[in-house]
C-alpha cells in the first residue's frame, strides 16, 4: 500500500479485504489506504486491482482505466468486450511473459510456490502415516514414499516441502532438463521416456508409443508411493491425464493423491475439483485453494506481483499503459483473443 501511495496513487480498499490473510484495516490505513466499506457507485477508478475477476466492479472503473489480476480471459469476453469498447485496459496477470525482465511480475509463479507447499501439507495430513522416518523405542519408522508428477515451480517446491518434512522423493517431468533440478534438490528422477518441448515451451503432441512406454514406467513407481503430487497443467488446454483408475487401484490403501490440476480437469482419472474420492481404499483429493490456504505469503507475493506492474506502468507521475512495452503488452487482453504467454509446461 505505502508504495502504491508513494506512486502518488490513493489507494481505496474494502474494510476486512485483508482478514483471511491475517492484514487489518488498521493496517492498511496506517499504510495510507482509505478504507471503506463498500465501493460507492458514483466512485471512479484509474486502476482496479484485483485477484479474480473482478467484472462486477467494472462500472467504478474510469474510461480510459485500467483492470489487473488474475482475469480469466477465455470465460469472461463479453466483460472484456464491453470494458474495451469504454476504453478500458484489461490485463490479465496470468499472461505476463515468463521473461527475466518480468520475472518479479510473474503471478503464476509466485501463486504456484504456495501451491506446491500447501500441497504437500494438504497429502500429509491425509495420509495416515510420518513423512521421515523415525527411530523410536517401539522401532524404526520408514520414511513416506513421495512422487512428484510435473517439475515447473508448483512441482519443484512440492519437492523441496516433501524433502524437508523427511520423506524419500521421485519425481518426473517430461522435459529432460528438469532432472538436474530434480536431483539438485535431493530427489530421484524417474527414468521414464522424456521430449523436448516446441518453441514456446510447451509439450509437443506424445505419440501412443511414448505415452504407453511413460505409463509402463511410472505405473510401478505410482504403485510403491504413499503419496502422489501431480501439477502439470497448460494454459488454455486440459491438464493431461498422468494416472488413470487402473495405476490408482494398484496403490496400497491408505495411500493419497493430491491433484493439483483438478479444476482443469485432474491429472488423475477420478479426481473432481474441490471434494475428497475414495477409490478402493486410495484417497484422492482436488483442491483448487492450494495458494489460499497459506494466504499471508500468498498475498505478499502477489501484492509485489502487482506492485511491480503498477510501477511498470506509471511515467512520469502518470498511468501509461503501452501496447508496445514488452512486459505490459502481452498482458493486455484484446477483445476475442485470449492474451499469449510465451512459457514452460507449466504447472500452477
Amino acid at each position: 500500500m505505502a508504495s502504491l501511495v508513494e506512486l502518488g496513487f490513493e489507494v481505496v480498499i474494502e474494510s476486512g479485504a485483508g482478514h483471511d490473510a491475517g492484514f487489518t484495516d488498521a493496517e492498511f490505513r496506517e499504510s495510507g489506504a482509505v478504507v471503506v466499506s463498500g465501493i460507492a457507485s458514483d466512485t471512479r477508478l484509474d486502476v482496479l486491482l484485483s485477484v479474480g475477476p473482478p467484472f462486477e466492479y467494472a462500472d467504478v472503473v474510469s474510461d480510459d482505466g485500467a483492470i489487473v489480476g488474475f482475469l480469466e480471459p477465455g470465460d469472461n469476453e463479453d466483460a472484456i468486450s464491453a470494458l474495451a469498447d469504454r476504453g478500458v485496459r484489461c490485463i490479465a496477470i496470468e499472461a505476463v511473459p515468463r521473461s527475466t525482465l518480468a520475472q518479479a511480475m510473474d503471478a503464476l509463479s509466485s501463486q504456484a510456490t504456495a501451491a506446491g507447499y500447501a500441497a504437500v501439507l494438504a497429502g500429509a495430513s491425509a495420509l495416515p502415516k510420518f513423512l521421515p522416518m523415525l527411530v523410536t523405542a517401539a522401532g524404526t519408522v520408514p520414511p513416506a514414499r513421495v512422487l512428484v508428477l510435473g517439475v515447473g515451480v508448483a512441482g519443484l517446491q512440492a519437492i523441496a516441502t516433501a524433502r524437508r518434512l523427511g520423506a524419500v522423493v521421485w519425481a518426473y517431468d517430461i522435459r529432460p532438463e528438469t532432472r538436474e533440478q530434480v536431483e539438485s534438490l535431493g530427489a530421484r528422477f524417474v527414468d521414464a521416456p522424456t521430449q523436448e518441448m516446441d518453441e514456446g515451451g510447451y509439450a509437443r503432441t506424445v505419440d501412443e508409443d511414448l505415452a504407453r512406454r511413460q505409463r509402463d514406467v511410472l505405473a510401478s513407481v505410482v504403485a510403491d508411493s504413499d503419496l502422489v503430487i501431480t501439477t502439470a497443467q497448460v494454459p488454455g488446454r486440459a491438464a493431461p491425464r498422468l494416472i488413470d483408475a487402473d495405476m490408482v487401484r494398484t496403490m496400497a490403501a491408505g495411500s493419497v493423491i493430491v491433484d493439483m490440476a483438478a479444476a482443469s480437469g485432474g491429472n488423475v482419472e477420478g479426481s473432481v475439483a474441490d471434494q475428497r474420492v475414495e477409490v478402493d481404499g486410495v484417497t484422492i483429493l482436488g483442491p483448487t485453494d492450494l495458494a489460499g490456504r497459506v494466504a499471508a505469503d500468498a498475498s505478499r507475493m502477489y501484492a509485489r506481483n502487482l506492485l511491480e506492474v503498477m510501477q511498470r506502468m506509471v511515467v512520469d507521475g502518470a498511468l501509461v499503459v503501452d501496447p508496445d512495452d514488452p512486459v505490459i503488452g502481452p498482458a493486455i487482453v484484446r477483445p476475442s483473443a485470449r492474451p499469449e504467454r510465451t512459457r514452460e509446461v507449466a504447472d500452477e
